[in-house]
């Protein structure tokens, strides 16, 4: 591959890291202290890069193009078109425990989160919080987290390239506005002051007295000290992460606040399982309206344990639908998983469950599911997500993986990103047939006669990412899949928990 190829290829990726942060090129250009000409040569191949201007990107775009003086990019090698079997459990939820993470500041006691799951998601936010002064450290032989908090945060000293990394820092307003009058916190790049995901946060934010302005890369945070709910907040929209930041802010008002519009999904009712642990009173958790009672200070020594992901059992489940097999899946949160086993149902997908049971923090009930192969069918509507208790955001990538199985033609709606359903055209390399119709919906043609084995650069989106995976379990031949930090910031051991079910993956660097 001649040096021009190279710039190409980097080029491409570039720009589809960008497109999928929602930045413009003038954003990533001010964030690098560079001209928005300069961006578009790097995105047309067409300007030599040095090592440390990729590095740089990638800390912008939260993506790894290269690591400076580390481990090159794992990638893996799928020997495909093999029937799995066996059993294998869900492992505890990534989204619950990066809530749990930033829940644990409003705590002065030690508060110690059970098996919890070692992803990168999780490791950016224990070094954010190390860096301000949290002792953090996994019990011996265990995926235990032991939290124990300093008598005063060291904000000055936050891990930035860290903080970057990951979106989850929005969720240390709500916590950190109780303790300081005025602070800073680093922002990843595409999260501008005013866009879709961070505005609502602000907006709910200003009843406990927290006003935020945008400058190059941080948020600039003042308290109005005193400043109280005076009426129920209406969140502007149903989102998971600004549901969770109210709540963080309103565990420690003591008086009454009340939440309306309010997210019941997964992650939102293990934080406030969570909370209730640290004496915080909550009514109407798995419902729109949410009434809590807070706790000037918290100071408690707390066990938990937070509940399976709903979105990891969707992904074994559509391994098995790709790969035409039969396996059990353990430990799946059922009522978070209602519509999309019904909308299976409707495709013609059979199945056995077994009786409920509760997982381990007492509340989220629990089943064991196996997968009955046999041939599916379009469904007659289109599929697309909606709000808990409808389909979940971000188990809709895997329709359509399944949809490239069943007879006849699928709509995918993805109303929610922007450019998310662009990553599922990546199917086509693997021998199926999706066309994009827009930035939102894409058509799946099915089912496909015959998948392909190929060299796949892994997309930037986590669920698409791990979509291809599993479709390069369908496909006969060595597929590669390149670059897969991404799929390691959501799920833990995937590869190897895989092979457990007998596909044969290898996790392998380049020399």
């Amino acid at each position: 591959m001649t040096a021009d190829t190279y710039l190409t290829r980097i080029g491409t990726l570039i720009r589809d890291a960008r497109r999928h942060k929602d930045m413009t090129q003038n954003d990533l250009a001010e964030l690098l202290g560079t001209s928005q000409g300069a961006i578009g040569r790097i995105e047309q191949g067409k300007q030599n890069l040095s090592l440390e201007m990729l590095a740089r990107i990638g800390e912008a775009l939260d993506s790894e193009f290269v690591q400076v003086g580390s481990s090159r990019p794992q990638n893996l090698r799928i020997e495909g078109g093999k029937q799995l079997s066996g059993a294998i459990d869900v492992k505890t939820s990534k989204n619950a425990a990066v809530a749990l993470l930033c829940a644990s500041l409003l705590n002065k006691g030690r508060t110690t989160l059970r098996n919890l799951a070692r992803i990168e998601e999780v490791n950016r936010i224990l070094e954010v919080l190390t860096s301000i002064g949290v002792r953090t450290r996994w019990l011996p032989d265990s995926n235990d987290l032991e939290i124990v908090p300093p008598a005063r945060l060291n904000l000055a000293a936050m891990d930035e390239e860290a903080a970057r990394r990951t979106r989850t820092v929005i969720m240390f307003l709500g916590p950190l506005l109780h303790e300081f009058d005025e602070f800073q916190l680093p922002y990843a790049g595409g999260c501008d002051l005013g866009s879709r995901t961070v505005e609502p946060h602000l907006a709910a934010l200003k009843a406990f007295g927290l006003g935020v302005h945008a400058t190059h890369g941080f948020y600039e945070c003042n308290v109005s000290m005193g400043v109280v709910p005076s009426r129920p907040i209406i969140l502007t929209e149903r989102g998971d992460t600004v549901t969770e930041n109210v709540l963080l802010a309103a565990a420690r008002h003591e008086g009454e606040t009340v939440i309306r519009n309010a997210s019941p999904n997964y992650m939102v009712q293990d934080l406030c399982f969570f909370l209730q642990e640290l004496g915080v009173e909550i009514d109407g958790i798995g419902t729109t309206t949410l009434t809590v009672r807070g706790r000037r200070h918290i100071d408690v020594d707390v066990t938990y344990s937070p509940s399976e992901d709903p979105i990891e059992a969707m992904s074994l489940l559509a391994a098995a639908v790709v790969t035409d097999s039969s396996i059990t899946i353990q430990r799946v949160p059922i009522e978070f998983l209602e519509i999309e086993l019904a909308t299976l149902e409707g495709m013609g997908m059979k199945y056995e469950i077994s009786e409920e049971y509760f997982s381990k923090n007492g509340r989220t009930r629990l089943v064991d599911l196996t997968t009955i192969p046999g041939p599916l069918v379009a469904p007659i509507d289109k599929i697309h997500p909606m709000p808990f208790p409808g389909l979940n955001i971000d188990n809709l990538p895997f329709f359509a993986l399944i949809a490239a199985k069943a007879e006849g033609t699928t709509m995918i709606h993805d109303w929610v990103y922007e450019n998310r359903a662009i990553y599922l055209t990546d199917l086509t390399k693997l021998g199926a047939k999706v066309q994009l119709l827009d930035p939102h919906r894409v058509i799946v043609e099915g089912p496909t006669p015959k998948w392909r084995a190929a060299e796949v650069m892994c997309p930037p989106a986590l669920r698409p990412a791990v979509v291809v995976l599993l479709g390069m379990l369908a496909a006969p031949g060595t597929s590669i899949l390149r670059n897969i930090y991404v799929i390691n910031r959501g799920y833990q051991d995937l590869a190897e928990r895989l092979g457990a079910l007998g596909a044969t993956i290898e996790v392998f660097r380049d020399i």
